[in-house]
């Protein structure tokens, strides 16, 4: 699930519950310093994210692999849509020198998508987590994966790696995924988690996350959580969209506190393992905490 930037609306209409202070101490300034030297991207800047502050100044951060150049251009995310750059090969032993400097237990590492290439980036992922773990060997690691248009031999190069937890988004509900989502299918996605959790080399833990707030029901949103449970997805992250830019699909609706508390309620009695539901909540946002290993 993509992140969004406050400044992109208008202060006063934020409701209370999603105001973010912006603190900025010497881990904020460390960890920019950092990334900034070994020349990686993270999603917290490419997508605007607003927990960006709060998670840099705790010394976190989502690495974003395969450049910062998206080869769909789906409607709600910030994400910049062009073609990409050539991989770096030297982009792997680079995230795994920034976990070790920031002394991370655990890892979270996403990518754009890229269509341009065969696997889509399969194998960059897993030369990354192989480097991370060289090197990070107590780390636990979590992909956030593009579908890979589906392809399973894609999915099993990424599982070949072990990774802990296996994340793929669907993003939204079935009706409003043509709406929201660039060259990606509903069934697609439920697909790759279902091909992740079947045929996983190691015991996986598969997640996925939505956003609320683009107009769907509740009713909507229990049928994807049931057809999530269905493809075996076991932790869930559910968050309030907000709009990153005038381009991007605007907010519907700013969904109450107590409506993420009911979802988690649900989600929890329809056998997730763990959801993480709240106005702020983002795929990474807090992984750490949510993940069980």
């Amino acid at each position: 699930m993509r992140a969004y930037s406050e400044s992109n609306i208008r202060k006063e209409r934020l409701p209370e519950w999603l105001k973010n202070r912006l603190p900025e101490n010497r881990s904020y300034i460390a960890t920019r310093g950092l990334l900034d030297g070994l020349k990686l991207h993270t999603v917290c800047e490419s997508a605007h994210c607003p927990n960006q502050w709060e998670c840099w100044s705790k010394g976190t951060a989502t690495f974003m692999i395969a450049g910062d150049r998206c080869t769909r251009a789906c409607s709600f995310c910030a994400v910049s849509s062009s073609r990409p750059l050539p991989l770096d090969p030297t982009e792997p032993e680079r995230v795994a020198k920034a976990v070790q400097k920031m002394g991370l237990k655990h890892v979270v590492i996403t990518s754009v998508a890229r269509d341009d290439l065969e696997d889509g980036g399969a194998e960059h992922f897993k030369n990354t987590i192989n480097a991370v773990r060289s090197l990070n060997p107590h780390c636990s690691i979590e992909v956030l994966v593009p579908d890979f248009n589906g392809s399973e031999k894609s999915i099993m190069t990424v599982l070949s790696a072990k990774p802990e937890i296996f994340n793929h988004n669907i993003e939204t509900v079935r009706r409003l995924t043509p709406t929201v989502r660039s060259k990606a299918t509903y069934e697609r996605s439920l697909r790759v988690l279902e091909i992740a959790k079947k045929q996983a080399i190691s015991k996986v833990f598969t997640k996925s996350g939505l956003m609320v707030g683009l107009g769907e029901t509740e009713s909507e949103v229990i049928e994807a959580m049931k057809d999530l449970r269905k493809a075996g997805c076991d932790i869930l992250t559910i968050g309030q969209y907000l709009q990153p830019s005038p381009k991007n699909l605007p907010v519907v609706e700013f969904v109450k506190p107590e409506q993420f508390e009911r979802y988690a309620k649900i989600g929890y009695e329809l056998g997730f393992v763990k959801v993480f539901s709240g106005p702020k909540v983002r795929s990474s946002y807090h992984a750490a905490e949510i993940a069980p290993v």
